[in-house]
């Protein structure tokens, strides 16, 4: 996978955006970024619950290493792009991009999405946005 695919996979998720900050591609909703590049595009940090991070790093430590110590308070983790297969890629981009919208706008995506698409079955459930309207998520947030 490259950083190439998974622009086509973001391409047409609602309130999505791509930024390039301090030499590194960014993709973000409103001003949570739930995805970004390494500076040379091998590695994608996304949003990704905190509490199955370890789970997720432990079981697949040759595709998904911790974030840097001071990302370890977010809900984030880093996977080697490489080592992911397209369907595994999508998934975890599509939860991560869940995690920071409206959950009535994560349905309506996944309402229409085609059987079998990684939109309509996703690998999990991602984690809630949390209390208040607007308030932000722990996915990490942009610089």
């Amino acid at each position: 996978m490259t950083s190439d695919d998974v622009r086509a996979c973001v391409a047409d998720l609602p309130r999505s955006y791509e930024v390039f900050v301090r030499g590194r591609w960014k993709f973000r909703v409103k001003q949570i970024v739930y995805i970004a590049f390494s500076k040379d595009e091998t590695l994608m940090g996304f949003a990704f619950p905190k509490e199955e991070r370890q789970m997720l790093v432990e079981t697949y430590p040759e595709k998904f290493m911790y974030p840097r110590e001071s990302d370890m308070r977010f809900n984030w983790v880093v996977a080697r792009l490489d080592k992911l297969s397209p369907r595994e890629m999508e998934e975890l981009v599509f939860d991560a991009w869940r995690m920071v919208v409206p959950q009535r706008v994560a349905a309506e995506v996944m309402a229409s999405a085609a059987d079998g698409s990684p939109r309509r079955v996703s690998s999990g459930p991602a984690a809630p946005r949390g209390g208040r309207r607007g308030a932000r998520t722990t996915a990490r947030p942009a610089p």
